[in-house]
């Protein structure tokens, strides 16, 4: 690869959630809403996408803005929100769009000839006798898409959302949300030809999927020659999957494959004893070869409003299942990260206060996390020059990066800013039960450089930083070097 890759893959100042990968004429394509930092709701941004060669997941370019909110006729002034889309290459060779504004009811579609190029509006996912899906009482409520175009031709539409609470509009009230549903489209694109059929019934219903009922975000792959749903389960920081023969089911619960604070890994079910913040993810599998990834988002910025793009790679079972993934600072960089070098704090996978973790979709204002470590920039949404930093680390907050293949390594460098007089630790365990180094650290709102000796074992190593002491650190970056000499200052 051209560089290592790290989590979040996409550059600092990116937010694209619910990321849907595809490879497309010898490309990865992901395809996600678009989050503007610093708004009060979701996905306030144009879609925009990004590509990787297939061979180097380290190599993104930014392809721009492939669609607009104002291109759809029902939505001319801008004012619904682009929520998550998928897109597939129809029967004809061109490629269609699929999305659904915010809450509005309906399931749009756009096209183009090329996997990146400018998708044009196309139109409204309908009955044969020509109503727009949505638009009648009782039908399920069409959100979240994930499109499939079988070896055989035929074009599968899953959808879904169970809703925590009612919708405030008296419309939205007489459309169901029973559950996740599939529908199966004319070669058109835009027809239905049969459903939709309830599939996975949400929590409470029967035939829920024990602890793991499905919440919303539909994604659709074949595996094996298998169809393997992906979708967020009743947590709603968790990733699961299902699996079946046929694309309309029946299918059978596989597990859960990544979860935004490694919960139901080891056993771990409380949530404030999570690794990392909790708050919705999206996201599906890709395939190249014979490795599978899953992508999904984190959260950041102390709200559900500013979501970015990871990936981990992910382990096969003998049954041809997958196993659950761990969260990581490396997930598709095919291994460790170099055990020297400069790396921004950013890329951290584990982020705890003292008290543990909280989720940031639940009710809850910026106030109620203001003793926590959050992930932010300064400055407002912008395109380029970012400059993504961990903010407010109080007495007792750890960030963890994993992972790094340690060799030789004997030295650290902290850039630190923030107003704050104590040390920040630093481990290979997350219990800090043996320190690696002890980095002093004294800050009087000015960004510094803090260094320290480091004592690491050799091999596949993670790395958790703790800071104890006044006041609250803001890290920037660290390295990781060796000192030519005891005295030598660091890098």
């Amino acid at each position: 690869m051209k560089h290592q890759a790290f989590n979040p893959y996409l550059p600092d100042w990116e937010y694209v959630p619910d990321g849907e990968p595809h490879v497309f004429e010898g490309r990865v394509y992901v395809y996600g809403s678009h989050d503007r930092f610093g708004a009060p709701i979701f996905c306030v941004n144009d879609y925009v996408c990004w590509s990787a060669p297939v061979e180097d997941l380290s190599d993104w370019r930014y392809e721009g803005v492939i669609y607009r909110k104002k291109q759809d006729p029902s939505n001319p002034l801008g004012i619904r929100s682009l929520y998550a889309p998928d897109v597939t290459r129809g029967p004809d060779g061109r490629y269609y769009l699929y999305y659904a504004f915010d809450f509005m009811g309906q399931m749009g579609v756009a096209v183009c000839d090329s996997p990146a190029g400018q998708y044009q509006y196309y139109g409204k996912v309908r009955f044969p006798d020509g109503h727009i899906w949505g638009t009648r009482r009782g039908e399920p409520f069409p959100f979240d898409p994930g499109v499939l175009t079988d070896e055989d031709g035929r074009v599968w539409l899953y959808s879904g959302f169970a809703t925590k609470v009612p919708f405030p509009a008296s419309r939205w009230h007489d459309l169901g949300n029973e559950g996740g549903v599939v529908l199966e489209l004319e070669k058109d694109m835009l027809t239905i030809r049969q459903g939709p059929k309830l599939l996975f019934p949400a929590k409470g219903r029967a035939g829920a999927f024990p602890g793991h009922a499905f919440f919303e975000a539909s994604s659709i792959r074949k595996v094996d020659g298998k169809y393997c749903f992906v979708y967020s389960s009743e947590h709603n920081h968790e990733l699961c999957y299902a699996m079946a023969d046929r694309p309309d089911g029946p299918f059978s619960f596989g597990g859960t494959l990544v979860d935004l604070g490694d919960l139901f890994l080891c056993g771990n079910t409380e949530e404030a004893r999570g690794t990392n913040y909790l708050g919705n993810t999206h996201g599906g599998l890709l395939q190249i070869g014979a490795d599978y990834y899953i992508f999904y988002h984190r959260q950041t910025n102390r709200s559900s409003y500013a979501r970015q793009a990871c990936a981990e790679k992910l382990e096969r079972t003998p049954e041809g299942g997958f196993r659950q993934a761990e969260v990581t600072s490396c997930g598709l960089n095919g291994g460790p990260l170099a055990g020297l070098g400069r790396y921004e704090a950013r890329i951290a996978c584990n982020l705890r206060s003292k008290e543990g973790v909280g989720r940031y979709d639940c009710p809850r204002s910026k106030r109620a996390f203001r003793e926590h470590p959050y992930f932010t920039q300064t400055g407002p949404d912008r395109e380029g020059d970012g400059d993504q930093y961990i903010a407010n680390m109080r007495s007792g907050a750890s960030a963890g990066f994993k992972y790094f293949r340690m060799e030789g390594a004997d030295g650290i460098a902290l850039e630190l800013g923030g107003r704050a007089d104590g040390t920040m630790e630093v481990s290979d365990t997350p219990d800090f039960r043996i320190l690696r180094a002890a980095v002093p650290v004294k800050t009087a709102g000015k960004d510094g450089l803090f260094s320290d000796p480091l004592e690491m074992p050799s091999g596949k190593q993670a790395l958790y930083f703790r800071f104890q002491g006044e006041g609250a650190v803001d890290f920037k970056a660290f390295t990781l070097f060796r000192r030519q000499n005891a005295d030598s200052p660091a890098p």
